[in-house]
């Protein structure tokens, strides 16, 4: 057991790895784009492939935690959350997981420009939050694992985490061609979301490997699939993200 909040850490560094991983792996896929492939369905797989195999891996993790306590070890790093912090108890991961979502309208309302126009990127952002929605609730439901705070059935995976990886790549889409920094920054606060809700002892480790991968993918999707259609120009369009008693879109049409 005394090894366990090794562990921890290790599962920690393992998470925020993979997220390096995903940041190297975005770079390299915007570098194929402007070198451009000879063959575009060739150019189509090797985007897919970037796009899901890092979420993936992370999802993977988290099942495998979940079914096999061999080298993560669930239970036991909730018996030393419990022992050494019993009484940690923190509302900031409720509002960190949404910082990144701020930092890019509010880095454009400055004036430093993002990858893509307010429209689309809104857009962007409104088919990650939905299909991340889609994957978390219908797992939660279909899985129903108990939290480690026993309060429902509804633990894996976490809900949190995925959100906060999403706006996380997000960030990391918009910006982090211009700095990497943006990206390390995105995650970093993305990781320390996942760490708290362990902290919080409202999530296992294993559902945290998995809502950080669900994050990644649902916004790797979502750019993935659009179409840029969407322009400036003769648009009456408007999309804006809002929060009151929690995260929304305001949607708005001029005839």
């Amino acid at each position: 057991m005394k090894f366990q909040p090794l562990a921890l850490f290790v599962s920690i560094c393992l998470t925020f790895q993979v997220c390096s991983a995903q940041i190297n792996q975005q770079k390299r896929s915007y570098d194929d784009a402007n070198l451009g492939l000879p063959d575009q369905k060739l150019k189509r797989k090797n985007s897919l492939f970037h796009a899901v195999k890092v979420p993936v891996t992370l999802i993977a993790l988290g099942i495998y935690a979940t079914a096999d306590h061999k080298v993560i070890n669930r239970y036991e790093i909730r018996e030393e959350r419990n022992e050494y912090m019993p009484n940690f108890r923190s509302s900031v991961d409720n509002y960190l997981m949404h910082v990144p979502v701020l930092a890019v309208y509010g880095l454009n309302m400055a004036g430093v420009k993002g990858k893509h126009d307010f429209r689309n990127r809104s857009l962007l952002l409104m088919k990650s939050e939905m299909i991340m929605a889609a994957m978390v609730f219908s797992v939660k439901q279909f899985t129903q694992v108990t939290r480690p705070d026993d309060s429902n059935n509804y633990s894996f995976p976490s809900g949190h985490t995925a959100q906060a990886f999403a706006t996380a790549t997000f960030m990391s889409k918009e910006y982090g061609d211009q700095s990497i920094w943006y990206s390390v920054g995105a995650y970093g606060m993305a990781t320390t979301v996942g760490v708290m809700r362990v902290l919080n002892n409202r999530h296992w480790i294993s559902d945290v490997l998995a809502g950080a991968g669900i994050g990644i993918l649902s916004t790797n999707l979502a750019y993935l699939t659009h179409r840029y259609k969407w322009k400036n120009k003769n648009s009456d369009l408007t999309i804006i993200p809002m929060y009151t008693n929690g995260p929304g879109i305001y949607l708005g049409y001029t005839l």
